[in-house]
């Protein structure tokens, strides 16, 4: 399997996990009686984003991976979520776009050049921009967004951020 691939398959995985922690933040804001939404408003300091802006760069790390790697155009999401609803929705399209891909869609990816908006004079190689940014990128918010849940009292543990494993007969 290629890494470029592998790759996706794991965002994949950490958005669906994401979306569990949400439902499980539901649950701990009505055994608290208070609104959930207000999560979503949470930082664990003020010059952060809050957790809300943590998904969002989560799902938009994902789909530009994907995207950028395959040589595709990704979606464009306006950023307009408001309620653990949307933002729910917003990891389910995005999780749904990402199993669109299949392996060979990632063919040549760490050759690829990819270009990004902000640095309009220079590319990256698949491979870098994999590595050096798309990766840690979507692990910094990922793991952000599961702290300030923690943070705010919602019984998530390192289970919960790992997830399923594939297990195999010896």
């Amino acid at each position: 399997m290629s890494f470029a691939y592998a790759s996706i398959l794991q965002m994949k995985k950490m958005l669906t996990g994401l979306d569990k922690w949400l439902e499980k933040s539901i649950d701990h804001a009505k055994s608290k009686s208070f609104e959930p939404t207000l999560l979503l408003n949470c930082r664990l300091i003020a010059d952060m984003y809050p957790l809300l802006r943590q998904i969002q760069s989560c799902c938009d790390t994902a789909k530009f991976a994907a995207a950028r790697l395959s040589g595709q155009e990704a979606p464009k999401h306006p950023d307009t979520e408001q309620t653990m609803d949307d933002i729910r929705a917003r990891i389910r399209t995005c999780v749904d776009y990402l199993e669109t891909f299949k392996e060979a869609d990632f063919n040549e990816a760490d050759k690829r050049l990819v270009s990004l908006s902000y640095l309009p004079d220079k590319v990256l190689l698949g491979s870098d921009y994999l590595v050096e940014l798309a990766l840690p990128n979507f692990y910094f918010h990922v793991t952000t967004a599961y702290d300030i849940l923690r943070h705010n009292g919602v019984d998530v543990g390192k289970m919960d951020f790992i997830g399923s494993l594939t297990m195999r007969d010896k």
